[in-house]
């Protein structure tokens, strides 16, 4: 006899979350905070921008208001979803334990939760200069379009790319003033991870996701995902090279990239994609991609 394989669901109580009163933790779960990950890959392009830029150590402070902010925009966001997405998260195993799809919290009151996390972002915003805020309150307009597009394209995951990498662009204009080449090499290059990760992600759930009607990179990549990754990871790495040569131009700019590199490497070389709790495994190692990144342009944008 077969056995059936264990599904992790999407929300669980766990760590600090399941220390919360049972009336506030459905909430802690709607917002994700049992699961940091998401906050971290929202996070890290805005870092990377600031210490590219030269000012992880004198706008250290802004450094920790993109932390807030992106708990805060990421735990909204995830609300925004499963409101939309409710009816797809009670048909999928991993999502159907979802506060609002399996009926913990209202939709009512996930919409006053999704309020209070905007006013703490909006704290955030207000730490910035009026262009920065105004660049950073475009990306609103992506952010609400994204959990309709599994239902109209094969690469939602391009669009979460836009999304996630959003805070590279509003992270260089507050550290450097203005746009320029290579924080738009930046945020170009974490798009291409953004879809390189989150394919990754979606592995798990290409059976459901297919039976649902619902459309992935994942599902789009059939038996070259592995091989779909690692071009992906590749552009990314392509494009960030170029942002870190701009900045300087000579070997360390490379060589500083080099552990980010080895890095997604692993990640392609390791992955199975049969193997769904390995995906996860190697969705999350992007954390720690992440810091790696920090570390590169943190060196290259502080030894001019």
């Amino acid at each position: 006899m077969t056995s059936i394989p264990d599904i992790t669901p999407d929300s669980e109580h766990r760590g600090l979350v399941a220390a919360l009163p049972a009336t506030i933790r459905p909430f802690a779960l709607l917002a994700r905070f049992d699961r940091p990950i998401g906050w971290w890959l929202l996070f890290w392009p805005g870092a990377w921008a600031i210490a590219l830029a030269g000012a992880a150590v004198e706008r250290w402070d802004l450094i920790l208001w993109f932390l807030l902010g992106s708990i805060a925009m990421r735990g909204a966001g995830c609300v925004y979803n499963d409101i939309v997405d409710r009816d797809l998260d009670a048909s999928v195993a991993r999502t159907r334990s979802r506060p609002i799809a399996s009926g913990a919290v209202s939709v009512k009151a996930a919409w006053v939760w999704l309020l209070l996390l905007c006013l703490l972002g909006l704290l955030v915003l207000v730490q910035l200069r009026l262009d920065t805020a105004t660049l950073a309150i475009a990306s609103l307009a992506l952010v609400a379009a994204y959990p309709f597009m599994k239902r109209i394209t094969w690469w939602p995951q391009a669009w979460l790319g836009l999304v996630f990498s959003w805070a590279a662009l509003v992270g260089w204009l507050e550290a450097w003033g203005s746009l320029a080449a290579p924080g738009l090499l930046l945020y170009a290059g974490s798009i291409f991870w953004v879809i390189g990760y989150d394919t990754v992600y979606a592995l798990q759930d290409r059976e459901d996701d297919a039976l649902i009607g619902v459309r992935s990179s994942a599902l789009r990549m059939g038996r070259h995902v592995r091989s779909g990754t690692a071009i992906c990871y590749a552009l990314a790495l392509v494009l960030w090279g170029a942002a870190l040569w701009l900045r300087r131009g000579d070997m360390l700019a490379l060589l500083a990239l080099l552990p980010m590199a080895l890095h997604l490497g692993w990640q392609v070389v390791t992955l199975r994609p049969d193997d769904g709790a390995g995906a996860l495994a190697r969705f999350r190692a992007n954390r720690f991609a992440g810091l790696l990144m920090f570390l590169a342009c943190l060196v290259v944008g502080t030894t001019l």
